[in-house]
């Protein structure tokens, strides 16, 4: 069967979806995109990157064709459609189909396009063997913030992992890490709190990071949100990211160092048991 697809009001097989020629997205990169996962058919923290997504559509001046109870009863229905219990949905908005001009066209409805990506999550062979990682210069824009379709030199770094035989890049500015290619990065000192780079315009506010901090605080888990280094991080006693599509991933190698002994660590272990428990709650609660 087709993958069934969302584009601008309609579900269609993936073959007949088209986007115009002049979208301003394929043009000049112009539009918002967001990703969220599925845990047993269950949309996992819909509603903070339903939030981001009002956020960075207001940030660039494109009017949000939704509001959030329909983006979720799209996205569920998308879903369905797919057959989908495991994986991640994207959907993104662009400002729309217009002559090519860099203002703003006038009266020009967005551009909306949603599909999904069957992927194994919970079980996932990476959450007990770890990733390896390693570092690039982060050479994007200065609104990081707003998660722009815009996405070369996140295509660039993750390239030069993959050719290194790594699975993330941790982008560094100043000598400091900022943010995956497309996750949040976080180290755990050998005093096992956990440190993370504090939200600004320097990197995208994750949702699962957000979710992450909350569960620390609940499990008692110390926390500084602060500036780490490269050098902090080779000498750290666990790493990992987090992200929708992966949730919480152990790093257990940067740049070919291993991080301690080189396996996942406890604290890591626990919060991404934690979240797991907090992801399938919803689900459980409805059986």
């Amino acid at each position: 069967m087709s993958r069934i697809v969302f584009l601008n009001g309609s579900f269609l097989p993936i073959e007949e979806a088209k986007v115009d020629f002049m979208d301003r997205g394929f043009m000049f990169g112009d539009g918002i995109y967001e990703g969220v996962g599925v845990l047993g058919g269950q949309l996992v923290d819909n509603e903070g990157h339903l939030e981001r997504l009002e956020r960075s559509l207001k940030e660039v001046r494109i009017a949000n064709p939704y509001t959030r109870a329909e983006w979720t009863r799209l996205q569920e229905e998308l879903a369905r459609r797919n057959g989908m219990e495991e994986g991640f949905i994207y959907f993104q908005v662009t400002r729309g189909v217009a002559e090519r001009d860099f203002a703003f066209p006038e009266n020009v409805p967005p551009t909306v396009a949603m599909f999904t990506q069957a992927k194994a999550i919970a079980a996932a062979p990476a959450a007990e063997t770890g990733i390896a990682v390693i570092t690039v210069p982060d050479m994007r824009w200065k609104r990081r913030d707003i998660k722009s379709i815009n996405l070369l030199a996140q295509v660039l770094a993750k390239q030069a992992a993959k050719e290194a035989g790594a699975q993330e890049a941790w982008m560094v500015e100043d000598g400091y890490v900022t943010e995956g290619g497309s996750s949040s990065a976080f180290i755990v000192t050998k005093a096992g709190r956990i440190v993370v780079r504090p939200l600004s315009n320097s990197i995208l506010p994750g949702i699962t990071r957000r979710s992450m901090l909350a569960l620390s605080e609940q499990h008692g888990i110390g926390l500084e949100e602060r500036l780490f280094t490269v050098e902090e991080a080779y000498e750290a006693a666990e790493a990992f990211l987090t992200s929708a599509s992966n949730f919480v991933l152990p790093v257990v190698s940067i740049d070919g160092r291993p991080v301690a002994d080189g396996k996942p660590g406890p604290i890591t272990r626990k919060l991404r048991e934690t979240y797991l428990q907090m992801a399938a709650a919803p689900r459980l609660a409805a059986e």
